[in-house]
């Protein structure tokens, strides 16, 4: 048995992962990370095409801040290492009537394009949500999304110093029962209902807060040189150089104890790393159900992994488009948003289903020939997607987007989707949820799994913990992960470490041997 030392070992090497273990060895802790698939990026992935590789899992990037506080936390500078544009058009919007509205990146011209959608009453009525959007983003910022471990008490103390506060949440209403309240046109409240689904919920039972969602996008979206997996591709590229080992194409099939704290990090080879410090980068569901061995299966609270939130059927491909004009994203309404998130409670593929088109090669403008897309349509976790579904999926999806005068040229085969249950295969434990726990429940944010777990020398990173899912979310859990392993190590200074000339940390991690990556379980 081969037996290494590592002060750190990060399982996974997502997102919350990559940022852990950098802002960690930017500290000066020897830091391994173990990965069961052959590159970085976990949930930030993507799949081949005849047009280079398509993004198939996150395609937005918000709060920008947080990944430059991320980068010069390692000493270095986002733009050294990714190209980034900015979107002027933060998304365009579809609805069954034919009419279409285009939001922006500047204010008042998202003012001026409600206006002349849907009239001076629905402008006045759009002003009056961004307003409060941005009010309650600026609250729960720092007590909520800042903190590494959230509670209700501190939110409470912080709305009874600010009840002008109180109004805004909303509390006890539903996201859907807020935007009623708000907005007098009904495409309107779909639209930002749809925020819901970003943390993985229905605006019908997901807190009113949420509306909150809109103001990081009104802050500003991005898209990456290179695709949302460029993003990770730098991430690891720093990491090496600041010295973090990677061990890809090995699982980690087991965490041991030893005198009260982790002991031991276990590979599907049959090596184990000894170190005393784990961040677990997966879904905390796995942890729960025994996938890391019975010992730790009290890391995590039941409550903090169950209910599950929602899936999705992801189409990845390349094509040539015809019809309607698209934008770099691009959403298509359902005729009823009711009639598809009660399919989806009811654990069905969704009849009618919202449809988010993303144009990968559009960030910029409109090229010739093929180009790439991602195609989300919402689904239920635990669905497993017989051949025959798989069929109506792809019949669903491109006979919409053909009924809407949006086709390609040549349509994708059923090869192209990422069902539920392909992702619950590809991220144990998660039963196919992309989300992690539910956002369901006006408390739901304070059931969400801290950093710190209740085994010794485990933490967590991920959209599976706090703050919870999306891009931005799952780099500062990382960050949370990180700043409760310096504290718990005692460590007397966070601050990045000198760095030598060529940008090489001055203390590097021993590489695990194991097998190759084609070995991956």
């Amino acid at each position: 048995m081969t037996q290494n030392a590592s002060r750190a070992v990060v399982i996974g090497a997502g997102i919350g992962g990559l940022s852990a273990a950098l802002r960690l060895a930017a500290a000066g802790l020897s830091v391994t990370v173990v990965e069961a698939a052959k590159s970085v990026g976990g949930k930030m992935r993507t799949v081949p095409s005849a047009a280079g590789p398509v993004d198939v899992g996150p395609t937005v990037l918000t709060m920008r801040h947080v990944f430059e506080d991320l980068f010069a936390d390692a000493g270095a500078q986002l733009e050294d290492h990714v190209s980034l544009h900015r979107n002027p058009i933060l998304a365009r919007h579809f609805w069954r009537d034919g009419s279409t509205l285009d939001l922006h990146d500047d204010p008042d011209r998202s003012v001026e394009a409600v206006h002349a959608f849907a009239g001076s009453k629905a402008a006045k009525q759009f002003r009056r949500f961004s307003d409060r959007a941005k009010r309650l983003f600026e609250a729960f910022d720092g007590p909520i999304m800042q903190a590494d471990a959230p509670t209700l008490g501190a939110l409470t103390g912080y709305v009874l110093r600010k009840p002008a506060m109180i109004p805004a949440m909303a509390p006890g209403l539903s996201l859907s029962q807020s935007l009623a309240v708000q907005f007098s046109d009904p495409r309107l409240r779909q639209l930002f209902g749809r925020y819901a689904t970003y943390v993985g919920g229905s605006p019908y039972q997901s807190p009113a807060v949420l509306g909150l969602i809109w103001h990081s996008e009104a802050l500003g979206v991005w898209s990456v040189k290179g695709g949302m997996h460029a993003l990770a591709t730098a991430l690891y590229d720093l990491a090496r150089q600041r010295g973090v080992a990677f061990c890809f194409g090995q699982a980690a099939t087991r965490i041991t104890q030893q005198g009260g704290r982790v002991s031991d990090v276990h590979l599907a080879d049959g090596s184990r790393i000894r170190t005393e410090t784990v961040v677990f980068n997966g879904d905390p569901r796995a942890l729960r159900a025994g996938l890391l061995g019975d010992p730790v299966r009290r890391a995590v609270p039941s409550q903090g992994t169950e209910p599950r939130s929602l899936s999705a059927f992801v189409w990845g491909f390349s094509a040539e488009p015809q019809g309607v004009e698209l934008a770099h994203h691009n959403v298509f309404f359902c005729a009823d948003p009711r009639v598809e998130f009660g399919d989806l409670a009811q654990g069905r593929m969704p009849r009618d289903a919202t449809l988010y088109v993303c144009a990968q090669d559009r960030a910029i403008g409109a090229p010739e020939g093929r180009e790439r897309f991602e195609i989300i349509m919402n689904g239920p976790s635990g669905h497993a997607t017989t051949n025959e579904e798989r069929e109506t999926c792809r019949t669903r999806t491109f006979e919409t987007l053909q009924d809407r005068g949006l086709s390609f040229s040549p349509p994708p085969t059923t090869a192209a989707l990422t069902a539920p249950m392909d992702f619950g295969r590809a991220f144990p434990g998660s039963d196919g949820s992309l989300y992690g726990r539910s956002p369901h429940g006006m408390t739901a944010t304070f059931q969400r799994p801290t950093a710190r777990t209740a085994i010794r020398g485990l933490y967590l990173a991920g959209g599976g913990a706090h703050p919870g899912a999306g891009v931005p979310m799952a780099c500062l859990s990382g960050k949370h992960a990180a700043e409760a392993i310096l504290s718990d190590l005692a460590l007397t200074s966070t601050s990045p470490k000198m760095v030598t000339r060529g940008g090489m940390s001055t203390g590097s991690a021993t590489m695990v041997s194991g097998r190759s990556p084609s070995s991956a379980s």
